[in-house]
């Protein structure tokens, strides 16, 4: 188990000699001790990407496709070490893990290396004589940000298209969970990344965070986190300017109509979640009801909510494991007091459980609320739990009015059988993402992010690669005539 910052290359030890546990959110025992960044450490890890840069630039565009192939199979070849220590380190449940979290960084890393020789310029149509042609250049040295929730995936998301791209990378794991960014830096290393080309410091944001944001040899910040976080960041850039790419909260909208298939529906509400103890920023996290149907969706959704298999994440049969730290544990059950104080019904969960056995955990139940009104704190702020608020409607403008009635707009839902009214809602559903009787899809072909105070930018699809490069325009004068702008002959005096 790699506890070492990757500097050029090489594992190390920080420079101040910092250490910080890492902790199991099954039990509360300590994994192992890593290395923490701080400023001294970023500062040699921005070096030796700014001076990998060039090379790397240089490196033809299918051999940096080729590495990044490489290491999909790699990561593939080593996939259940990856998924064990995902599950030990975040609390994922393991089937989660095997089934999801490593396939899907793969299928991220396959998908951006061969994409890599496939960016694309333009000719641009301008005055007759002139060719004029758009490259898309790298920009440089890339500041990624990961958070705890999705850790081993979020690395893909960040370094697929920015080295697909040509840029260089220095990536801030959280402190929360670093082990597996740790780990594929040693494959990374095997695969054949030049020296510098990635380097990963683990560290707080208040120091290594701090530190990349406001670097001035970093050209671009991705990152992946809280909105108020986000909005430092924004702050932060202003040192050198730097092009910044957001991916914050949610408050996802989750609208179940009265002919929508109902199985299905409860089904995947759960899912939308449940699914990784709701630490998710795409969580279905508000569950909007037609009157007619709300009674049975409610009682059939607690009811599968209160089977759902709580336990140690490695066990293969459990379907919900501990929230990542105790610290969130303890912020998911404050907003359960926040939604009895303003007259909510708890109508699951709503507590840790019972079990001795996973006393010493950061576990909570699935925690279903019904609000009084859409009014209530815990219906506009960010939760980042499994606690899902449930409010009814009449009529599909009503509908919209709740689910466009927050300031986030990163994802959300619809479920129904009436195609037309699908399409209707979903364009009028003010977020970047939008599912119809589905939720939380994700794909690398398809763009992934939100808008207001969730960000802006997009992860994944072709979008991505425009967020890591920028358009350079340039302008050949094949036979055009130009008039002379000062008619005098400048030879004579």
């Amino acid at each position: 188990m790699q506890n070492q910052l990757f500097i050029n290359g090489e594992f190390v030890d920080a420079v101040g000699g910092h250490r910080l546990p890492v902790i199991n959110p099954h039990d509360g025992s300590v994994i192992t001790e890593i290395a923490e960044g701080r400023q001294a450490d970023i500062d040699l890890a921005v070096a030796a990407a700014k001076a990998a840069f060039p090379k790397w630039k240089a490196v033809a565009a299918a051999e940096r496709g080729r590495l990044l192939l490489k290491l999909a199979d790699a990561l593939e070849a080593n996939s259940e070490e990856f998924a064990q220590l995902e599950s030990l380190n975040t609390g994922h449940p393991i089937k989660d893990s095997r089934f999801l979290d490593v396939p899907r960084t793969a299928a991220c890393f396959r998908y951006f290396g061969g994409m890599a020789d496939k960016i694309q310029g333009d000719v641009m149509p301008v005055e007759p004589g002139f060719l004029n042609y758009v490259v898309r250049e790298p920009l440089g040295v890339v500041g990624a940000i990961v958070p705890w929730n999705f850790p081993l995936m979020f690395c893909s998301w960040k370094m697929g298209p920015a080295l697909a791209a040509g840029n260089t990378i220095v990536l801030k794991p959280s402190e929360l969970t670093p082990l597996t960014s740790l780990r594929l830096a040693e494959l990374m290393r095997e695969v054949g990344f030049p020296n510098g080309v990635v380097n990963i410091v683990p560290g707080f944001g208040h120091t290594a965070g701090e530190r990349l944001a406001t670097h001035s040899d970093v050209a671009k910040i991705a990152f992946t986190g809280s909105t108020t976080v986000g909005r430092r960041i924004v702050e932060y850039s202003s040192s050198n300017l730097k092009r910044v790419q957001l991916e914050l909260g949610g408050k996802g909208a989750n609208i179940v109509f009265n002919d929508a298939n109902i199985t299905a529906a409860i089904n995947g509400s759960a899912f939308a979640i449940f699914h990784n103890q709701g630490q998710a920023c795409i969580a279905g996290s508000r569950l909007i009801l037609q009157e007619e149907i709300a009674e049975e969706f409610i009682s059939k959704f607690v009811a599968l909510a209160k089977s759902i298999k709580i336990g140690n994440p490695l066990d293969p049969t459990t379907e919900m494991g501990p929230l990542t730290s105790a610290m969130h544990r303890d912020r998911v059950l404050d907003f359960v007091k926040v939604a009895v104080d303003e007259g909510g019904e708890i109508l699951a969960g709503g507590k840790s459980p019972d079990d001795p056995a996973l006393r010493n955990g950061c576990y909570v139940l699935p925690t279903i609320v019904r609000v009084r009104n859409n009014e209530s704190r815990v219906c506009h702020e960010e939760v980042f739990g499994p606690f899902v608020t449930v409010t009814t409607f009449k009529t599909e403008q009503e509908a919209l009015e709740i689910a466009n009635s927050t300031e986030y707009g990163l994802g959300g839902g619809l479920w129904t059988n009436d195609l037309s009214r699908a399409h209707r809602v979903a364009s009028q559903i003010r977020s970047g993402m939008v599912w119809i009787n589905s939720y939380k899809r994700v794909s690398p072909n398809s763009p992934f992010g939100g808008t207001g105070k969730s960000g802006y930018g997009r992860e994944m699809g072709f979008e991505a690669i425009r967020e890591y490069t920028e358009a350079k325009s340039i302008w050949v004068n094949v036979d055009a005539k130009l008039p002379p702008w000062y008619p005098r002959d400048a030879t004579k005096n």
